[in-house]
């Protein structure tokens, strides 16, 4: 077996301060990191910062500051932040590193002399923001960035290729033979999807801007900076000293990348191909997380919803964080923050299932055994109990090892369970009173290798909470007690237990201010930018089916085709103004990135736009026929 682990979060742009996407991504792949380590794996564990490309340069000149010092601005944040948040990272990377520069004109030199990279002319759509070339077949509007919805300028300029059609068909042999490469895998389908649609050979270089890497001095070409992709992908073995010495290169490949879904693309394909021409091995896993929204709304500067990592561990305590985190959103799903279901994991899951049962056990062993816990008679009397922690132990590895750590935290809490029901069960106060002590003891002795064997599951996620829990149970967390405990399932030896504070006090109210959006002025028009209206994609659709919502009143529900591999199904307060029948056949304009919601418990994906005046309704549409799917400028 392979006694390495490698992790990584991927490094973050430095256009912006840290967020609580990036501290999502940095706690699962810290817990990560932490939890191989307690299991014996030489683990080493990378973060960082991607600080090149015209967006920075951008932002830097409006700042009045060169593109260097607005980098090593923003760069600090994101340390300063891992530091304080004691992320265990082994090496903290930037892409202005000159190691990392010596590393990727290696690559460039490498690819060039196998003949993957070519000299050419590009000419397309350019997304500023997302540092991203799109063609046009996959524009909104044939003109708005598919990612982010701001407008694309046209670029034309010369630029080095990456042969990545090359590599379409050993991708697509990668993802058919490798099933976990993409984790969860219900990605991995839009991602071959991507691929079979054709690849297109790839922009790596620009000549319109000079923060980046240059090419090497081999290939002769000043003018040439490599594009932002090339560039931060490589930060993956450039720290493990590719291009130099390589002294850390046994670490590769990298057992997880962890990103989100935004960047999935670029880790699936771009960066297996790139590794394929270097001749270098694959990654094992692509761990794809969702986004978050906030009390459901997505988070943006001008909502003023933006939630700060630091602020919310300051309020709330960062261990209590980590474990929302992890435990509320299933891996590779979105996930929403409120203070409310902060509040709710704390008091229910931490305070009353893991805090209490502590607290019960130290009551029950000070009030009847002055402390004292003996595991000497568990076996005897309470064997049943001891294969059912075998049986809730032995899968929780495997969460781990597929990021299932929503699944890890959902199933460990059952230990819990089990010790808080054994109380209930057993009665021990009436075993004390009945004058059998030995099997009192023997339940408290219990509970109390349950609370160790769970604190030595969860210290990844909750580290300072668990060594406090194995303290005051007599041992240390590392990785001996792992195996002792855990993995040999023996019991603790006899100990005086330690009376200490409660770890997780009841929270009453909310301890954030909520931020509200401005309300909109009551008089006057209020506008919004271009970038604010392409956000909204509207689309032509024909209304296939068309029925009553029963107990309804206005609303019915439509099935639309909008050009999709099956209809959309929409629910519409139009039933005062039409009839199901009337209905089938007529194209109307559809809003087709709402938020699917529930009306009457029928869930609707979409909203067909309709004006309203004093003589009723009319639903909007093209004046002559139109394909379906075709996009409304």
């Amino acid at each position: 077996m392979r006694s390495k682990k490698y992790i990584t979060t991927p490094i973050y742009y430095v256009n912006d301060l840290p967020h609580i996407g990036h501290a999502y991504t940095t706690i699962i792949a810290d817990s990560a990191a932490r939890y191989f380590r307690l299991r014996g794996y030489d683990t080493f564990f990378l973060t960082g910062t991607d600080e090149h490309g015209q967006k920075i340069e951008e932002a830097a000149r409006k700042r009045g500051k060169s593109p260097k010092e607005y980098a090593d601005e923003i760069s600090a944040k994101f340390k300063e932040l891992w530091d304080d948040f004691e992320i265990s990272y082994d090496k903290f990377i930037r892409t202005t590193d000159p190691d990392h520069i010596k590393g990727v004109q290696k690559a460039f030199e490498i690819m060039y002399g196998k003949g993957d990279i070519y000299k050419g002319v590009y000419e397309g759509h350019y997304c500023i923001s997302c540092e991203a070339f799109f063609p046009e077949s996959q524009l909104i509007d044939g003109e708005s960035c598919p990612d982010c919805g701001k407008p694309t300028s046209i670029v034309k300029e010369e630029s080095y290729f990456f042969r990545l059609s090359k590599y379409q068909d050993r991708l697509l042999q990668l993802y058919r033979e490798e099933e976990e490469f993409i984790l969860p895998k219900s990605k991995k389908n839009e991602v071959i999807r991507f691929v079979e649609g054709g690849l297109q050979d790839l922009s790596i270089t620009r000549t319109s801007f000079d923060w980046g890497v240059p090419l090497p001095d081999s290939i002769g070409d000043p003018q040439h900076v490599m594009y932002v992709w090339l560039d931060a992908l490589l930060n993956y073995v450039t720290a493990l000293g590719f291009g130099g010495q390589g002294e850390l290169m046994d670490y590769w490949p990298a057992d997880y990348h962890l990103v989100g879904k935004d960047i999935l693309r670029f880790h699936a394909v771009y960066w297996p191909a790139f590794l394929m021409s270097l001749d270098l091995p694959m990654p094992r896993h692509i761990a794809t997380h969702g986004w978050w929204t906030r009390n459901g709304e997505k988070m943006s500067k001008s909502k003023g919803n933006v939630v700060d990592p630091r602020e919310v561990a300051q309020a709330y305590g960062l261990e209590n964080f980590r474990y929302f985190l992890l435990r509320e959103v299933p891996f590779g799903q979105d996930g929403d923050f409120s203070q409310r279901a902060l509040i709710d994991r704390i008091n229910s899951d931490l305070g009353n299932d893991l805090g209490n049962l502590l607290n019960r056990v130290i009551g029950m062993s000070g009030k009847y055994f002055d402390y004292r816990v003996d595991s000497s008679d568990v076996e005897r009397y309470y064997r049943e109990e001891l294969e059912e922690i075998e049986r809730i132990i032995a899968p929780l590895d495997g969460h781990v090892e597929q990021m299932r750590w929503h699944k890890f935290l959902e199933e460990l809490w059952k230990l819990l369970s089990l010790g808080n029901r054994s109380i209930d069960r057993y009665t021990p106060w009436v075993m004390v009173r009945e004058g059998r002590e030995r099997e009192a003891m023997a339940l408290i002795a219990l509970v109390a290798n349950i609370l160790a064997k769970t604190a030595l599951l969860l210290y990844p996620v909750m580290p300072k909470s668990c060594e406090k829990i194995a303290s005051a149970l007599g041992f240390t967390i590392g990785q001996e007690s792992f195996r002792r405990f855990v993995e040999r399932g023996e019991l603790l030896d006899e100990f005086q237990i330690e009376r200490i504070p409660p770890l997780f006090p009841k929270i009453e109210g909310p301890l954030m201010e909520e931020k509200r959006s401005p309300a909109p002025e009551e008089k006057g028009e209020e506008f919004i930018d271009i970038d604010q209206f392409f956000k909204s994609q509207i689309k032509v659709g024909k209304i296939v089916a068309a029925e009553e919502i029963p107990k309804s009143k206005k609303l019915l529900k439509l099935r639309v085709d909008i050009g999709e591999d099956r209809p959309r199904q929409i629910v519409a307060g139009i039933k005062e103004y039409y009839t199901p029948e009337e209905l089938v056949g007529r194209e109307v304009c559809v809003v087709s990135n709402l938020k699917p919601a529930k009306l009457m418990g029928v869930l609707s994906e979409g909203m067909v736009l309709a004006a309203h005046d004093g003589d009723g309704l009319s639903l909007i549409g093209p004046d002559r026929p139109v394909r379906e799917g075709t996009p409304v400028r």
